[in-house]
């Protein structure tokens, strides 16, 4: 399968990874660590990590889910449905995420669009004043090293 026919990501509970390509949906086995890694992640509440959002594809994987690693050097853990006023404050701080980048099929967020933001972005966000909501159930365990749970709930919106 050629990389560019490549669309998105998604994680399926098992031992494949459904990629979405222009002609349809096709099955990979998992064939690194990665895997249990992912099976393994647990939200902020302590249960299984949930979808954040699949449209559009989000996640440092692009796999829908705020999963971390090694490589993940930003730590995009938090769940946040972003609002005009974040999005605004992160553009400020040189992180435009409201401008289309077609290049990196990445569309552009629009107020109410759900997206895994680094934590300490979104703690910046807070401290401003300007936090989006939070979905606590798509929101990695990892991003108590940064923020509260006690925060997070403040922010919290239905998954």
């Amino acid at each position: 399968m050629p990389y560019q026919k490549q669309r998105s990501l998604f994680l399926k509970k098992g031992r494949s990874l459904l990629i979405n390509i222009d002609r349809g949906i096709e099955k990979v086995p998992i064939k690194n660590n990665q895997e249990q890694i992912m099976r393994e992640a647990r939200n902020v509440l302590g249960g299984e990590l949930e979808l954040c959002c699949s449209d559009p594809i989000t996640g440092f994987y692009r796999d829908g889910f705020c999963y971390t690693g090694g490589q993940d050097f930003g730590v995009h853990v938090i769940c946040a449905q972003v609002t005009a006023e974040f999005l605004e404050f992160t553009k400020a701080q040189g992180n435009d995420l409201s401008t289309p980048v077609p290049a990196f099929g990445f569309p552009g967020l629009k107020p109410g669009d759900r997206w895994c933001l680094c934590a300490s972005r979104w703690q910046e966000a807070m401290d401003a004043g300007v936090a989006p909501p939070v979905v606590l159930e798509a929101t990695h365990a990892r991003a108590l090293e940064v923020v509260s749970l006690k925060e997070l709930k403040q922010y919290a919106v239905q998954g």
